[in-house]
């Protein structure tokens, strides 16, 4: 049977509206469609006080390769995005992760499209990494007469911003790329700045006088009752979802040194759905006495309308080189603008924020001036700790409080101190979906999985577990957990218990790091079982990481290619062939940060 033309998500009507169109388009004929076209057409043609005209010569449509560096998933839907653009420019777009991309498709290209995100300090992204260095290496290909054009996603908290999108751009035009149109570099609040500069890019890279540039809207009809994996979320960081929080629990003992916290969030809305391994943006507020003392440092502490301002809307806590430069130039002072030395800047910004610059440099501002050169508050990202499906309706999150005291002053987490001191249950908070497709669970639920996460990075596979245990899932499933302590720190301990009772869960390994002399971690746990491990990576299994990348994440990943070193007899270029293998195929996960 023929699939009848369904209205996309993503059409430009309300989902009441999509319903009810979909209701009606759904039994049409093709003669009655037809009809509708050829009416619809002459109406818009009256509406605009002409006669309909005759549909121009279409030119031939070109190619267009999107490529994407992503970490957290903006710099992919950024590239999703562009490919839905590209039709109405006259161009097929096809849209590559670099994880995916080698020299073929690269040597193919007519038109590229990059969109590069940095990772930590200069770094590119993960899943990026081969084909990145591939691309900087003197193997890489010519592509002479091939235009291009780059849009590099960074963070001005740190000194290489946008340093991938940069290099990127560099190399290209190195290997004799001509560029279209000029690279943009974006800091968090990228979104609008993102959309304006993929519209001319595109513009620029389409055939000249193009015909599909014209009214006529393209419309992907494959999705259908199926939408594709790349449609956008309905609730976004600049649309977010205003929820309320039901449940609030601190999971640590008294003797803890440690403070996480669980919060459970009423999101029962239609357009707000996740699947576990994504992740909950939160819109967060800063700390109001922080809002206040920012605000007395530029003269505007009396000033209520400001204060509300700094703690609902900007980033009061980052101070990078960007705002120094910003603040100097500005107010004109030279000791200021002898901070934005690199070397300077980071020996006074070492554990300091934007109010002790602010102190330390103090100027009268007005309101304008002061929001001038602040950034839009960012979101913060969390893993989901929650099935939709046990859930219904809610969405778990598993939060580590942040504190510290430096340079005299106390300080928190943005978004962990707003959920552990100035959020109760019954408050409203304000949340988002942030799909991440290269975290999910195997399609077949016969495949064993392996999960290895210390601290709040246990989150998502307690949505795993739970997931499973709502499908029936019968393949095997391994838990390797750290923490400090098992009496305070062993996170969600009974839900563990009732699932190794019930079969949802077939094994569990725990590192409590402070409760022996000498401290032990996750990757010791896996070497001591390097060899069950083996055995379920023959079997199939799907490991996933999640955690801190400095702290966990990069001794799993070498005690990972030792493990599978070993099965090779000890060579190490051969367990860390194979751990990309695994990768490649999607049998190797990581959600790191």
């Amino acid at each position: 049977m023929t699939a009848q033309p369904l209205l996309p998500k993503n059409a430009p009507f309300t989902p009441e509206e999509i319903d009810a169109l979909n209701s009606v388009v759904a039994r049409t004929t093709p003669q009655q469609r037809a009809w509708l076209a050829g009416f619809f057409a002459g109406f818009e043609a009256a509406q605009a006080g002409g006669q309909p005209q005759p549909v121009a010569q279409s030119k031939s449509r070109q190619p267009l390769l999107i490529l994407y560096a992503s970490e957290s998933g903006n710099a992919e839907a950024l590239a999703m995005r562009a490919k839905k653009t590209a039709q109405k420019h006259g161009l097929d777009a096809r849209v590559f992760d670099f994880a995916d991309a080698d020299f073929g498709v690269l040597s193919k290209a007519k038109n590229i499209l990059v969109f590069a995100a940095t990772w930590g300090e200069g770094d590119p992204p993960g899943r990026a990494v081969d084909f990145y260095t591939a691309l900087m290496s003197d193997d890489a290909p010519r592509i002479e007469g091939v235009r291009f054009a780059v849009l590099a996603l960074g963070d001005t908290a740190y000194a290489q911003f946008c340093a991938t999108g940069k290099a990127i751009d560099a190399r290209l035009e190195a290997l004799g790329g001509t560029r279209a149109f000029d690279r943009i570099d974006l800091d968090l609040d990228y979104a609008k700045q993102a959309a304006d500069w993929t519209e001319k890019a595109l513009a620029e890279l389409g055939p000249a006088d193009d015909a599909a540039a014209t009214t006529v809207v393209h419309v992907d009809f494959k999705g259908g009752s199926h939408p594709a994996d790349d449609d956008e979320p309905q609730f976004t960081a600049e649309n977010p979802l205003t929820g309320e929080i039901n449940a609030r629990v601190n999971l640590n003992g008294s003797g803890s040194t440690r403070e996480t916290w669980h919060i459970e969030i009423a999101a029962d809305a239609p357009g707000f759905s996740y699947l576990p391994g994504d992740a909950i943006g939160v819109v967060p507020e800063n700390d109001p006495q922080l809002a206040l003392d920012v605000a007395e440092a530029v003269g505007l502490g009396a000033d209520g309308d400001v204060v509300r301002k700094l703690r609902e809307r900007y980033d009061v806590t980052t101070l990078s080189r960007a705002f120094v430069e910003s603040y100097a130039k500005l107010t004109g002072r030279t000791d200021a603008a002898a901070l934005t030395d690199q070397k300077a800047f980071g020996d006074f910004s070492a554990d300091r924020q934007l109010v002790d610059f602010l102190q330390t440099y103090p100027e009268k501002l007005n309101a304008e001036q002061l929001f001038s050169v602040l950034r839009p508050l960012p979101g913060r990202l969390y893993s989901v700790a929650s099935s939709p499906k046990a859930h219904p309706g809610e969405a778990h999150l598993l939060i580590g409080a942040v504190r510290w005291e430096s340079h005299g002053r106390k300080r928190g987490g943005v978004a962990s101190t707003y959920f552990a001191d100035r959020r109760k249950v019954g408050d409203p908070v304000r949340v988002y979906v942030k799909p991440n497709r290269h975290f999910r669970l195997p399609e077949d639920g016969n495949r064993p999985i392996i999960m290895i996460g210390a601290g709040t990075g246990v989150a998502p596979f307690r949505a795993f577990v739970e997931e499973r245990a709502e499908l029936g899932a019968k393949g095997k499933s391994w838990l390797v957990f750290g923490e400090r302590n098992y009496t305070n720190d062993f996170l969600y301990q009974l839900e563990w218990q009732d699932h190794l009772a019930s079969g949802s869960l077939s094994r569990i390994d725990v590192a409590f790091s402070r409760d022996q002399p000498e401290k032990i971690y996750v990757q010791q746990r896996l070497w001591e079982a390097r060899e069950d491990v083996l055995r379920w990576v023959e079997d199939g299994a799907h490991i996933y990481v999640c955690g801190d990348e400095k702290g966990m994440g990069r001794d799993v990943d070498v005690t990972l290619a030792r493990i599978l070193a070993d099965a090779a007899r000890g060579d190490d270029e051969a367990g860390k062939a194979k751990l990309k293998e695994l990768a490649k195929a999607g049998r190797y996960q990581r959600d790191v940060y």
